[in-house]
């Protein structure tokens, strides 16, 4: 079993790949390979054109300042018992040679930049809202100012009037620092916000990536047709047919032959439960669908 098959991307400074998937597509998987949490069986993964699979542990310890991640939890993520300037520059004791006065110094200038007031410094975690501690997450990722920044799901555990900041402060510090984004999420309505382009995952296989205009306003695989077809819109088109997805996700241990998704598409056809399709170039985005290019001329 694999949990992730085919997956193949390049990812420019400055621009957000976002990741999109039902649960179990393999999108927190991709985010552990990424950010060499777990190491991949097989397969490639370079970061600024510097292999990374199969590195030494000296080498993985230098790329992995060159990967960080945000994770789901900000009431998870961080350490109850240590003060929150003291968590910020962790990072910075344990990949510089600065002094502590200079260790200081930064972490309070990534306070400023994230919304933080100075007294936040001899804080623990528990005394701020939900809201605050990814800012905090988020401070403590940028401080190495990463290559590359791993969000996953940084905002499902937000309230709704707090995921709106939260999202406009990882545009700010992109741009500020010209860092990549891999966003990994299932809200279309935030991927739209943040995206540059859109994978969309579908049982540990990408069912389309491309731009993300593209995705959004002619999708291509029935299953992204299916995922924006319910995805809550202000002006909703009457006239417009609803595509929905029938059954259960099938069991990733014992997947379906030929395409992951025929048993639940409803243009399925006796092809799609033999053959596997591959990934390949369809009016300017890759799409793993027999019958593509019948979409593009519908």
């Amino acid at each position: 079993m694999r949990a992730l098959n085919g997956v193949s991307f390049e990812l420019e400074a400055g621009k957000t790949l976002a990741v999109v998937g039902e649960s179990g597509c393999g999108k927190s998987t991709l985010a552990r390979a990424l950010t060499l949490i777990e190491e991949p069986s097989s397969g490639s993964l370079k970061i600024a054109g510097q292999e990374v699979t199969g590195a030494s542990k000296s080498e993985r310890k230098q790329l992995r300042k060159d990967v960080q991640m945000v994770f789901q939890s900000p009431y998870a993520s961080l350490n109850p018992r240590q003060k929150v300037g003291d968590q910020l520059g962790e990072p910075l004791l344990i990949n510089t040679k600065l002094s502590a006065a200079e260790r200081r110094e930064k972490v309070q200038a990534m306070m400023a930049q994230v919304g933080l007031r100075p007294e936040h410094y001899q804080r623990y975690p528990h005394m701020f809202s939900g809201g605050q501690r990814q800012r905090i997450a988020l401070a403590r990722a940028m401080m190495l100012q990463p290559k590359v920044l791993v969000a996953d799901e940084p905002t499902s555990a937000l309230d709704v009037s707090i995921q709106a900041q939260v999202l406009n402060l990882f545009m700010d510090l992109q741009q500020e620092f010209n860092t990549a984004y891999v966003f990994i999420s299932h809200n279309l309505s935030v991927v739209r916000h943040v995206a540059d382009t859109v994978l969309v995952m579908y049982l540990g296989r990408p069912a389309e990536m491309g731009p993300k205009e593209e995705i959004y306003n002619r999708p291509l695989h029935p299953y992204t047709q299916a995922l924006l077809s319910a995805t809550p819109t202000i002006h909703p088109d009457p006239l417009k047919p609803k595509i929905k997805i029938v059954g259960e996700l099938p069991n990733p241990l014992n997947p379906p032959s030929g395409c992951a998704f025929h048993k639940r598409c409803p243009y399925a056809t006796e092809r799609c439960a033999t053959d596997v399709p591959e990934l390949r170039l369809v009016d300017n985005r890759q799409v793993a669908c027999h019958y593509a290019e019948q979409f593009v001329a519908a």
